[in-house]
């Protein structure tokens, strides 16, 4: 079932989403400073693209340099892009069909929003596994 929802997000939004993180990926890449933010735009396009089955989680091992990364990110474009998600979730959820297709864009809220020092796990792996790395 997870490999069918996948397939349908692909189409209808995950392509779409993937390639836009991946844009904005390589524009952060164009400044130094700005590396960390398209390192986590690449870990959520990818996560754009095949999210079922996978889940965010908080990394143990972020500091206080993630968390002033992320009030960074939260005025430049998180706050923008999580609107975008929320926008796409409530239009999905207003069909019986695309409700999986909405709560997987709530799903992406929390990692679109703040981004680093989280990472993104398969649903099958157990919370205790802090140094699982996907991707």
């Amino acid at each position: 079932m997870k490999t069918l929802l996948n397939v349908i997000w692909l189409i209808f939004s995950g392509l779409w989403m993937a390639l836009g993180y991946a844009l904005a990926g390589l524009i952060c890449f164009v400044l130094v400073v700005t590396i960390p933010f398209g390192i986590a735009c690449f870990r959520i396009a990818r996560y754009a693209l095949w999210p079922f089955g996978n889940r965010v989680t908080d990394r143990a091992d972020a500091g206080l340099a993630s968390g002033v990364g992320n009030v960074i990110w939260f005025i430049v474009a998180g706050i923008w892009i999580t609107i975008g998600h929320v926008l796409a979730g409530v239009a999905f959820c207003l069909t019986i069909i695309g409700i999986p297709f909405g709560i997987a864009h709530f799903k992406m809220i929390p990692v679109s929003l703040m981004p680093l020092g989280r990472r993104i796990v398969p649903s099958s792996a157990p919370d205790a596994y802090p140094h699982y790395r996907w991707g």
